[in-house]
């Protein structure tokens, strides 16, 4: 009877199957931003003042050689936020993992030629996501109180995993990139997803943890 009931509606049913993945995807992506807007901001003014800022790492470069202006909106927008007495210091977390890739360097490099103190940055080397940012910026550096850094369609996510892991963060929202790769915002969907996957069934952990971090303050 079954079959019979398939056969009969198979095209319903192939419908439902190939458009399931995509509901899922829907779904968690609108969860995600629905729980996390009410703290990401797009005002200066209207952001709560913080000890600690958290710069999320991206290449400086585009493959093409070309200067990345996700990259290059979120330092100035870490160094905005320094200099109107936003935040008292910076951390830059990103990937170190080859010899030959140093985002949180390139970071510290390029807020130094915005004037930030060299005293008033932190580097974390291990940041290869941005839930290893996240969780580490609490772990590892005793942040439990601070403003992430990076541009709004992924500021969504890591203010969820924030949120999700009792911190009591915002996302400040840097300059919004239209101009290069949409590459980005497109595996923002999945990155969303895989996030939901991480904190609530497969209790995901950073990378590596380490030694308790003081932050000059």
């Amino acid at each position: 009877m079954i079959i019979k009931l398939l056969r009969r509606y198979w095209w319903q049913t192939i419908l439902i199957f190939a458009l399931t993945p995509f509901l899922i995807i829907l779904l968690g992506n609108i969860w995600i931003v629905q729980q996390s807007k009410a703290i990401v901001f797009d005002s200066i003014n209207d952001l709560p003042n913080k000890d600690v800022g958290l710069v999320l790492g991206t290449s400086n470069r585009l493959v093409n050689g070309n200067t990345n202006l996700f990259f290059k909106y979120r330092v100035e927008a870490a160094a905005e936020l320094f200099k109107q007495e936003k935040i008292k210091h910076i951390i830059v977390s990103g990937d170190n993992s080859q010899t030959n890739y140093n985002e949180p360097r390139k970071m510290y490099q390029a807020l130094v030629k915005l004037d930030i103190p060299d005293n008033c940055i932190t580097l974390d080397y291990a940041g290869f996501r941005t839930f290893d940012s996240v969780v580490r910026c609490k772990e590892v550096f005793q942040q439990n109180d601070f403003t992430i850094i990076s541009q709004e369609f992924h500021n969504y996510r890591a203010a969820y995993i924030a949120k999700y892991f009792g911190i009591n963060a915002v996302a400040y929202n840097a300059k919004t990139v239209i101009s290069q790769t949409r590459r980005p915002y497109n595996r923002e969907y999945l990155a969303r997803l895989k996030a939901l996957l991480d904190v609530h069934i497969l209790k995901t952990k950073p990378k590596f943890l380490g030694e308790k971090i003081n932050i000059p303050i």
